[in-house]
């Protein structure tokens, strides 16, 4: 398996879009699948530090400290309890980098320098953004190659979606990204019964005026059985609900045709 490191930033400009819980979903798949993971939490909300079972300690060093070049990559990598799978933390001091990236010249490409030094330890980073249009959420998309981008199906999701996409292409106008886009993830798709509401369908398909109908990937549903998962530290599977790991298991089989990442 190739150890060419592979950055994906998981973005939405809005709250409640699903960010984080797809990362922390999706990073337990790609490590059950063999891969060796590297999640980074570059949000100042420190939720994926949070599911993740992490506790910062007082002298720990975290996404700020490697951000401000005060610690090596590897001292602000820390291993968690699944195998494969590794993390760069943040706490509520992470807002304090806001004026040092707007301050240094380079903020949108301080994330992308930073992170050079895992190029052959690991496979993928999977990068979980603030959502707000921030110095550090230029920084995450400045790293990455690959965008996922979850939206709530629903108009505020839909809004999302749009300054989403003006975000990045704001960065790649300048010359500060390179990144694409792999696809757009409906959270929170609500059914009843086996019916689709409409509020869902109609989001849906708005997202598909936006970017390509190719782009839209399976929708995350609306279930509680996710935030289980997680507080619970199982799988989808072990949590007995395989089939809502679906929208996960296409997403890595795209990764894998589109050679983003070895098979």
């Amino acid at each position: 398996m190739s150890r060419e490191l592979t950055v994906i930033a998981c973005l939405s400009l809005a709250g409640g879009q699903g960010k984080t819980t797809f990362v922390t979903l999706m990073g337990k798949v790609l490590a059950a699948a063999g891969y060796t993971v590297l999640l980074v939490d570059g949000d100042p909300q420190s939720n994926l530090t949070t599911f993740l079972g992490h506790e910062v300690a007082a002298d720990e060093p975290t996404l700020l400290e490697l951000f401000k070049g005060n610690v090596e990559l590897e001292d602000a990598i820390y291993p968690t309890k699944i195998k494969n799978l590794y993390l760069i933390p943040s706490d509520d001091g992470l807002d304090n980098v806001q004026e040092y990236l707007s301050g240094s010249g380079v903020g949108a490409m301080l994330l992308k320098k930073r992170l050079a030094a895992a190029q052959g330890s690991f496979d993928i980073c999977l990068i979980d953004s603030p959502p707000q249009r921030s110095q550090i959420c230029k920084s995450v998309i400045g790293a990455a190659e690959q965008i996922i981008i979850p939206c709530e199906a629903t108009v505020k999701g839909f809004g999302s979606l749009v300054r989403t996409i003006d975000a990045i292409n704001e960065l790649k106008e300048v010359g500060a990204s390179s990144a694409e886009i792999l696809g757009v993830i409906p959270f929170r798709d609500k059914w009843v019964g086996s019916n689709q509401t409409k509020e869902s369908r109609d989001a849906i398909a708005a997202m598909a005026t936006v970017v390509e109908q190719a782009m839209i990937l399976p929708s995350i549903r609306e279930s509680e059985k996710f935030k289980q998962a997680i507080s619970r530290e199982q799988t989808l599977e072990e949590l007995g609900v395989p089939e809502l790991g679906y929208p996960f298991e296409m997403l890595l089989k795209r990764l894998e045709s589109k050679e983003v990442v070895a098979a």
